[in-house]
């Protein structure tokens, strides 16, 4: 059973897949996994969930909105109470390499440990989980409504999953035992000892890499590039399926070299083979005075990406562009058809080209 919890300020819903029962109950308090008591301040304590690290006075909340420090325990705000449920095509997470034309059931929590200026989802991602209206809606039936709705993956996705960290985990335990895919979409703000917890459950892991230089995480996210970059490799390791979205800003990170240098960096570092989605920036937020991003502008960061040796490079929000297809890296035929979410043709056998059988990376089937 889902119920509803309303509060006097809510942030906007996604559109419902389920039937909610309307309900004012109150979701038990989870205390955080990754966290330190503190003896200074009195009752204060000091969370280790990602590089920030805040130290979280006795009554506050972190840096994320999302965890409370309540008589020196840190808790979990969040914990089975989504503001946002919806079933999804698996490609507007986006993954396009993984089970294409199948859905996602998506979750999120309020509250995100960045402060990106131009956040396409800032009702529910700059806020806390006690400004919102929530639903309670514990593991067991996330997992038991993915299974009925037919998905094949359960999302962590809208904002940031690592403010919601311990609900993401605990139902990803449940969903691997259903036989479900865990799939996140991130922006890789997280430390390393509770991302190597999560890739134990997590097969694909789409990461926003919202820029390539520190200046522009400085000014626009107030956060590190650094960190992000060691949660990729970190996701390389453990061997989950990689994508990368870059949402390209006019004037701010869609220069030549800055784009050439991230694409070379993934090459080096993760390989050719992850996929990269370079997405149209629209005005949101604090940034409503900038325009919108010329359709030329992904299409030249794909010709980049190609060029640095990068197989699959997709223009994202683009509907009907060429971009949003599938090639052949090797033969170079069409093999996925793609226009916005809808896949129109799949030349992916068994994993390979259908037309020279070459392997062509993802996690296509069972």
């Amino acid at each position: 059973m889902i119920t509803r919890r309303t509060f006097l300020k809510t942030a906007c819903l996604f559109p419902f897949a389920l039937k909610l029962e309307a309900a004012e109950p109150r979701s038990p308090l989870v205390e955080a996994r990754y966290y330190r008591k503190l003896t200074e301040p009195k009752n204060g304590v000091g969370c280790v969930l990602c590089p920030r690290e805040c130290v979280i006075p006795d009554g506050e909340l972190g840096f994320c909105r999302a965890r409370k420090n309540m008589k020196g325990t840190l808790y979990a705000l969040g914990y089975g109470s989504p503001c946002a449920v919806h079933v999804d095509p698996i490609e507007k997470k986006p993954f396009f390499h993984v089970r294409p034309a199948s859905t996602s059931f998506s979750i999120a929590s309020a509250g995100c440990n960045l402060r990106c200026k131009f956040c396409q989802n800032w009702q529910i991602s700059q806020v806390s989980p006690l400004e919102t209206t929530n639903y309670t809606f514990p593991p067991e039936a996330v997992v038991e409504a993915a299974v009925k709705s037919g998905c094949e993956s359960i999302a962590y996705t809208y904002t940031e999953p690592t403010n919601f960290y311990e609900y993401m985990l605990d139902v990803a335990v449940l969903a691997k035992k259903k036989g479900l895919l865990n799939v996140y979409h991130s922006n890789g703000y997280i430390n390393p000892e509770p991302l190597k917890q999560l890739c134990a459950y997590l097969d694909a892991a789409d990461i926003d890499l919202k820029g390539f230089s520190q200046s522009f995480y400085t000014r626009f996210c107030e956060a590190d590039l650094k960190p992000v970059l060691e949660t990729l490799k970190t996701l390389k390791e453990k061997q989950v399926w990689i994508e990368i979205t870059n949402l390209l800003i006019p004037g701010q990170n869609d220069g030549a070299a800055m784009i050439s240098e991230a694409c070379t960096w993934i090459r080096n570092n993760l390989g050719p083979d992850v996929p990269i989605h370079f997405s149209r920036f629209f005005p949101m937020y604090k940034m409503t005075n900038v325009s919108p991003t010329p359709v030329s502008t992904v299409e030249r960061a794909r010709d980049i990406a190609v060029k640095s040796g990068l197989h699959y490079a997709y223009t994202g929000n683009v509907p009907g562009n060429a971009g949003e297809s599938t090639y052949c890296p090797a033969c170079k035929k069409l093999l996925i058809k793609r226009t916005g979410y809808s896949i129109l043709s799949n030349d992916v056998r068994n994993g390979k080209c259908r037309h020279c059988g070459v392997t062509i990376m993802g996690r296509w089937s069972a």
